[in-house]
């Protein structure tokens, strides 16, 4: 489809993918046909056939005073990502990424002003039989969406024919792993949308699949990490195709469009948006294209997606309430808890009729010693005569799992709570608790809650195992982001409170057997 990356030939369209742009192109930027652009969201260079380099200006590193901005294109060949777009012609010549535009003007530098709105950054290509290309980049203020328009003039007196290629390439993150790392479970890899979300992880087999080879008319193609993400989403209907490839040095997905033909002295345009930013869903959503939501990627499978989608809705409602992050996540385990209350009681009311027959129960076990078969027949038995429903605690918490794993999600993938504040010594909730203050209370709440629930039939050496869990899940999310930590803390505590409640309610002393 696209021109080879070495030697800039053209060829026949097709889904064969260009090698990685050689070390010329990946240099630091520089040239004549460099320009940089800023504004209050993007701090770009670009070169007519690619954005090279994306600087995030509102979106710092780290926490620290001076940090630099994240960067997402980058030209350094050990964090190589790009999006370029080029044409390829079978009836004559055509730019492709690396060569033909160039500046239209003097001008290298451009940058937003204070109240104006827009910035048009224009380049041209002229060709050999008179057919010029003149391509728009427009940049406008609070957006991260980057308007770019090619406009196809033919001044020659034969047709012309060609098809618009847009691509994002990029050298895989290498992410350290380890569970106190949320990036490190966040998808992270190429996404495109053909009538349906598709996507392909960065490892040794993204192309185990297939290069593939989907045609789509209201498509889309992307580059995913955690937080932050690029996209290429041609305007219109018009069908197109969408491909990936491995070259050897990274990973390619490309949208190629159909044949444009252009009559002697007839014009044809192009259009399409090149997002590079943040995940922020206001933003996201103001795209208006089908499927691009799920760039924020709550799950793989669409129920939990969905899911997760609503819950971040009401997460977002609450912040415009509360004004701060970490009080909105407490909010939404209340609103989450209120409307599972009907299953919790029915949970927390099944475990007290439970502890109200323990007693019982030791009975049944020190009877029949040993005899493991004689004894669960009696407790059934027993469970049976009391109308006691031992299934009665696990169901309510397997409906509630589909909920609790997509809230796990919205609150690792939400760029929005990146760096928030919360009180006191929260002053980021992605990062960890810097004095471990959550993790204690989170496993002094789990240490009581166990206290509260029964161990029917359990013998003293799994009731021992059990007495450590707390200490062992304190300590395992004693590094997780204090965002996620809260949110365990508070569903616990009213977990914990919902509990005592209901065996007060519920657990009143079971009449003592009679004596023998």
């Amino acid at each position: 489809a696209v021109p080879a990356a070495a030697t800039g030939d053209a060829a026949v369209p097709s889904a064969t993918a260009p090698s990685v742009p050689d070390a010329a192109v990946a240099a630091a930027p520089a040239g004549p046909s460099r320009v940089s652009v800023r504004t209050d969201t993007l701090d770009l260079v670009l070169d007519g056939g690619a954005v090279l380099q994306a600087d995030l200006p509102q979106f710092p590193q780290t926490r620290e005073a001076g940090s630099p901005p994240v960067r997402l294109f980058d030209t350094d060949p050990a964090k190589f990502y790009a999006a370029q777009l080029g044409w390829v012609s079978a009836s004559g010549a055509a730019p492709n990424h690396q060569s033909g535009f160039v500046p239209e003007g003097s001008e290298r530098e451009f940058v937003l002003a204070d109240g104006q709105q827009q910035v048009e950054v224009p380049f041209i290509w002229n060709g050999p039989d008179g057919v010029s290309i003149r391509r728009t980049f427009t940049l406008t203020r609070g957006s991260y969406a980057i308007e770019v328009r090619d406009e196809v003039v033919n001044r020659g007196s034969a047709p012309w024919q060609g098809q618009v290629y847009r691509q994002l390439i990029r050298k895989p993150l290498v992410i350290e792993r380890g569970y106190t790392r949320p990036e490190s479970f966040s998808f992270t890899g190429a996404a495109w949308y053909d009538g349906d979300y598709q996507r392909r992880k960065f490892d040794e087999d993204y192309l185990e699949d297939g290069h593939v080879n989907a045609k789509a008319s209201r498509g889309w193609i992307a580059m995913l990490q955690h937080h932050f993400f690029s996209a290429w989403i041609p305007e219109g209907d018009q069908p197109s195709t969408i491909s990936l490839d491995q070259p050897a040095t990274g990973a390619l997905v490309r949208e190629l469009g159909e044949v444009v033909q252009v009559a002697p002295g007839a014009t044809a345009t192009s259009q399409a948006r090149l997002y590079v930013g943040p995940k922020l869903v206001s933003q996201i959503r103001a795209q208006q294209v089908p499927g691009l939501e799920r760039a924020v990627d709550y799950s793989q499978f669409s129920i939990l997606a969905l899911l997760g989608e609503g819950l971040f809705w009401v997460l977002s409602h609450l912040y415009g309430l509360f004004g701060n992050w970490g009080w909105a996540i407490i909010g939404l385990v209340v609103v989450v808890k209120g409307l599972m209350y009907p299953l919790s009681a029915a949970q927390y009311k099944s475990f007290a009729k439970m502890r109200k027959f323990q007693p019982r129960i030791q009975q049944l076990k020190e009877r029949y010693g040993e005899d493991r078969q004689k004894f669960q027949m009696a407790m059934m038995e027993l469970y049976k005569k009391e109308k006691i429903n031992p299934m009665g605690g696990c169901l309510p918490i397997l409906v509630q799992m589909p909920v609790f794993l997509a809230l796990y999600w919205v609150l690792v993938e939400s760029v929005e709570l990146r760096h928030a504040p919360w009180i006191l010594w929260i002053q980021d909730l992605t990062a960890r608790d810097p004095f471990f203050i959550l993790p204690v209370i989170n496993v002094a709440v789990m240490w009581f809650t166990q206290k509260l629930q029964p161990a029917a039939g359990m013998d003293p050496m799994q009731q021992k195992m059990m007495q450590f869990m707390p200490l062992v899940f304190g300590v395992m999310m004693a590094f997780f982001p204090a965002g996620l930590v809260l949110y365990w803390v508070t569903n616990g505590a009213l977990g914990l409170l919902q509990q005592w409640w209901m065996m007060k309610r519920h657990g009143e002393p079971a009449p003592k057997p009679a004596a023998k």
